[in-house]
């Protein structure tokens, strides 16, 4: 099975789905097709993508009209993550109140990396903090979105709340950081016995390697993060499927397996 945690839905109909006022970008709509649901779930037939966690976009805010729809219409192969502010004291309140809703949503994000400041500076932050505990008592994955530099204050929450289930966002953003910083990464997956939920999503290499579509360049890289991490604790998303094969050339059929659907079927009960 092949799942995909990935996919940003954008579109260009502004007026159903209105960018929000704290977006922290703001993209191109015209490029983006009148039913991107139904281009999306095209790529999926043409790739062989069985089923997909979609990325609730951030220039969408806290409004999830977009995900929600999506899921409902593709109940069996589609699940969803959200996007709070953790300044707004409300956002745990909110985020109970999605999930009560749509119990298809199963992650939040939080993004913290240089140069994107505007959700929150420090993970030990109350509202941080607080968001987090309400994601794990809901059971939510906790997806992050990070740079390099925010390793070390992941492992103190780590620390704090050590039931978390984390999965870090595109290979944690390594050209937004350094050798040192970077160090702190893979501490994450080479302490397995302190930090045994914490997952890494094998995606983003065309944020810092050009070479499409299988970013070789990327595999002194990639193969030192697969190396921390091990196949039991990485997960494919974004570009073709094929790209685990290649970066991860030296593991077992089944361990490539693992990484392409096999952790996210076990880790969201879909079975």
């Amino acid at each position: 099975m092949i799942i995909e945690w990935n996919q940003h839905i954008f579109s260009p109909d502004t007026d159903r789905y209105p960018l929000h006022p704290q977006a922290a970008y703001t993209p191109d709509m015209s490029v983006h097709p009148a039913d991107p649901m139904g281009a999306y779930l095209q790529r999926m037939d043409e790739e062989k993508i069985d089923r997909a966690v979609i990325v609730h976009p951030e220039p969408y805010g806290d409004d999830h009209r977009m995900v929600l729809e999506c899921l409902e219409r593709e109940p069996e192969r589609l699940r969803g993550t959200s996007l709070f502010y953790p300044n707004d004291p409300d956002a745990p309140n909110k985020l109970a109140d999605l999930v009560a809703r749509e119990p298809k949503i199963i992650s939040t994000r939080f993004h913290a990396h240089r140069g994107k400041n505007m959700y929150l500076d420090r993970f030990d932050d109350k509202g941080v903090r607080a968001l987090w505990e309400k994601a794990v008592e809901l059971g939510l994955i906790v997806e992050l979105h990070i740079g390099p530099d925010y390793g070390a204050q992941i492992a103190s929450v780590l620390r704090d709340i050590p039931e978390t289930v984390a999965l870090i966002d595109h290979l944690a953003e390594p050209h937004m950081g350094n050798a040192v910083e970077f160090a702190d990464i893979l501490q994450l997956g080479s302490c397995k016995a302190e930090y045994n939920n914490v997952y890494m999503k094998l995606s983003g290499l065309n944020h810092f390697a050009q070479d499409a579509p299988l970013y070789e360049s990327a595999k002194p890289f990639t193969q030192r993060v697969i190396e921390a991490f091990g196949p039991e604790r990485l997960v494919w998303g974004s570009g073709v499927p094929a790209i685990v094969d290649v970066h991860m050339e030296g593991c077992t059929a089944a361990e490539r397996a693992l990484v392409k659907g096999g952790n996210l079927n076990k880790l969201l009960n879909w079975s």
